[in-house]
């Protein structure tokens, strides 16, 4: 892209050939992606059969996902579902999320998320979230939408950026049946090592 760092797909790429010294191309499926200024858990495939399973496993919604997300702002309620209506403008990357279906926004997609506040401290407040349907930027635009921007993104009302472009939005964790030997399968990732972060205890 622009920035002219290398993409995570292509660094996975130079992993496996050269750690099972594969010979000409290697093939890589993504399973789970992230937004580029969100951390966490990237899921990719080693061939094609895996990619199938794991995108059903995908479309039957038995996977099942964490996200951790600091906000300056305490949700009121403290804990919640949210249901919104998503419409995606390609042209500037940006969602935006109504409360309910209409003629003007027939397109929209539902997006249905629950959260809950798991500590605040200090003036920043940490949520959990599970978002039950896999939107373009849906935990970003549903969180603003109840005046919860994530901290860092000014796309979706944040005041400041953080000084690295990333945002305090975290994949924490991503489980799921294996679709082969049938044995539950947990993948976590440990939260950036940054000073927001770590004022709260997350072992």
């Amino acid at each position: 892209d622009i920035t002219g760092d290398m993409p995570i797909s292509e660094a996975v790429k130079a992993y496996i050939k050269e750690r099972y010294a594969k010979p000409g191309a290697v093939f890589l499926g993504t399973i789970h992606r992230l937004d580029r200024p969100v951390s966490g858990v990237v899921v990719f495939a080693r061939t094609s059969k895996a990619l199938t399973r794991m995108n059903k496993l995908f479309q039957e919604k038995a996977i099942q996902k964490t996200y951790w997300a600091i906000t300056d702002t305490r949700p009121n309620p403290l804990e919640g579902h949210l249901t919104h209506y998503l419409i995606k403008d390609t042209q500037i990357n940006k969602a935006k999320a109504f409360d309910r279906p209409s003629n003007r926004n027939k397109n929209a997609k539902k997006s249905e998320l629950t959260y809950a506040l798991k500590a605040g401290l200090a003036g920043h407040h940490l949520l959990e979230v599970h978002p039950l349907t896999g939107r373009p930027h849906q935990i970003r635009v549903q969180l603003s939408k109840i005046g919860c921007p994530i901290r860092g993104d000014v796309k979706y009302g944040h005041p400041s950026p953080n000084v690295d472009g990333s945002i305090h939005l975290h994949c924490r964790e991503m489980s799921f049946i294996h679709p082969v030997k049938k044995v539950p399968v947990v993948i976590t990732a440990e939260p950036p090592n940054e000073s927001i972060w770590n004022l709260f205890d997350l072992t």
